[in-house]
């Protein structure tokens, strides 16, 4: 299956190190060795790969030479950063992780100028519709059952993911969690996984984590900031026009898996926050836009599931619903504040979409991700 950032990374490979991180089995290597003719491939992970990497000792005469999980590696920036300086882009340079390399990119070696990222997301609606050639409903339904993880996407069977999600969250932990980061209460993080799937849709306390793992919130909000960086979770902020207070408030966190959810319609919500997520990253990696996603939420409790940002500004409201069709009065408190920016209701299971008196779009959930083009929403000039 063919992927939405393929033709974009086969093109910059040519020019610049392409550093390709997202979750573990999103389809990073499958994608990469399509990219190509020829390849040679060492991942950091094997321990004979290792020692020829340690060495140096690869072909020179294919198109690419492919790293995986060589943010492992100590000193890897520099190490990189010494062939490309020597050696050029030829055969190109690709890197590839399960964790976010543009944070272990921050710290230490610099490899500016010399490198592209892209994140490689889970299957959702839209890649799904248009490089699978499901339809909308059936690629909906598949990614309910069994999310947007390639192996148990294609599969299709709700037996297989559920044997599938056991061994990638050991995967997550104990392998990733474990080489990157010096923690070893593994149990307890399990159990962080286990509670944090029944707050999805809801903003996270860290106080209340702390007590019922019975270690201090510093902990906790460590942890959680490592599982991020794993790719396990991504956290939605509190929109407030001064960004740094958005961070003082509770995030909300999503999962990657997103059948992982148990709840129908945090599950639900969890998939749109995934398409957002996603569609935000790839105006970033590939147009070099910058964008957050964000919820909203008053004192009173008005609330709006969430609110997209590109370059500082607001573009679009979206709120979900598995069947409700009345809309939102939290649409009309914000627009205050927002201005006249799109308002969508979103809902899984619409008949027949309208637009209210007060300019709210009442949507069907699965058509509105399948075409999902945020860059649409966006004012010429921002």
């Amino acid at each position: 299956m063919e992927r939405l950032l393929s033709q974009f990374i086969a093109r910059d490979a040519r020019k610049k190190i392409i550093l390709l991180s997202g979750p573990r089995q999103s389809g990073k290597t499958t994608l990469t060795k399509q990219l190509f003719k020829t390849f040679d491939y060492f991942s950091f992970d094997a321990s004979e790969d290792r020692t020829s990497l340690l060495k140096k000792q690869w072909r020179r005469d294919v198109d690419c030479i492919l790293f995986d999980e060589l943010h492992k590696m100590e000193h890897w920036k520099r190490w990189l950063k010494g062939i490309y300086d020597t050696q050029g882009n030829h055969p190109h340079l690709i890197v590839t992780g399960s964790a976010n390399l543009e944070t272990f990119q921050k710290v230490g070696d610099s490899l500016a100028g010399r490198y592209f990222a892209y994140r490689l997301h889970p299957i959702d609606l839209k890649e799904g519709v248009e490089y699978w050639n499901g339809s909308v409903e059936e690629v909906f339904q598949r990614l309910m059952l069994c999310g947007g993880f390639p192996e148990p996407f294609l599969d299709g069977a709700l037996e297989f993911y559920r044997r599938w999600q056991k061994s990638h969250l050991d995967v997550i932990l104990r392998q990733d969690f474990l080489d990157i980061y010096s923690v070893r209460s593994i149990k307890k993080l399990e159990l962080l996984m286990d509670l944090l799937k029944i707050r999805v849709s809801s903003p996270t306390s860290y106080a209340n984590l702390a007590h019922d793992l019975e270690v201090d919130s510093k902990t906790i909000k460590a942890w959680l900031g490592m599982l991020e960086n794993i790719y396990a979770i991504f956290a939605v902020t509190p929109y407030h026009h001064n960004i740094a207070r958005s961070f003082l408030k509770e995030p909300k966190f999503y999962f990657y898996d997103i059948a992982r959810v148990n709840d129908k319609g945090a599950r639900l919500e969890n998939l749109v926050a995934c398409s957002l997520l996603k569609a935000i990253h790839f105006l970033e990696d590939t147009q070099g836009y910058h964008g957050r996603l964000h919820y909203l939420k008053t004192k009173e409790g008005k609330e709006i599931d969430f609110l997209i940002v590109m370059n500082d500004q607001p573009i679009l409201c979206i709120e979900v619903k598995t069947s409700d069709n009345s809309p939102s009065p939290a649409f009309d408190h914000f627009q205050k504040f927002l201005g006249n920016i799109p308002r969508i209701q979103l809902v899984a299971d619409l008949k027949r979409e309208f637009v209210t008196e007060t300019g709210v779009l009442i949507q069907n959930l699965p058509q509105f991700l399948a075409k999902l083009d945020l860059k649409s929403y966006i004012h010429q000039g921002i």
